[in-house]
């Protein structure tokens, strides 16, 4: 089964999307098996990880925000504004595919786990996120 979602986001950031997949996997006539995730963008990326304290989002944005900066002299790619080339960027060094098993219709995420989306650029928008059992 094979599914498409429209994640809306606002701007750059970390968006929680564990919610909107929860119903695909639950619908699935298949009771156990593998959901793959795949963003369909070149500056957006997917992440599993903590969805209880908001500050760990917090820090891991900054981080990277640190690690790949906008306006680098070294970049060429800069047509479409100076968060594109640092939003590919970010998407290489995350993930733009995952595989979470699911059992009894379930995702079997950790008691602190969540899927996210993250977006790596500046505007709002729509981004298409695939979801396959």
């Amino acid at each position: 089964m094979i599914k498409q979602l429209d994640i809306a986001v606002g701007g750059q950031g970390l968006y929680p999307i564990t919610a909107q997949v929860v119903p695909v996997v639950a619908g699935c006539e298949r009771r156990e098996g593998l959901c793959t995730l795949f963003i369909r963008h070149t500056s957006a990326s997917l992440l599993i990880q903590e969805n209880y304290d908001d500050s760990a989002r917090v820090d891991l944005e900054n981080w990277l925000n640190r690690l790949v900066p906008e306006r680098d002299p070294l970049y060429t790619h800069t047509l479409e504004g100076d968060d594109d080339m640092p939003s590919h960027i970010k998407a290489a060094l995350t993930a733009t595919q995952l595989s979470i098993p699911f059992q009894h219709g379930e995702l079997m995420l950790g008691t602190w786990q969540g899927i996210y989306l993250w977006e790596h650029r500046h505007h709002a928008g729509t981004r298409q996120l695939v979801v396959h059992l």
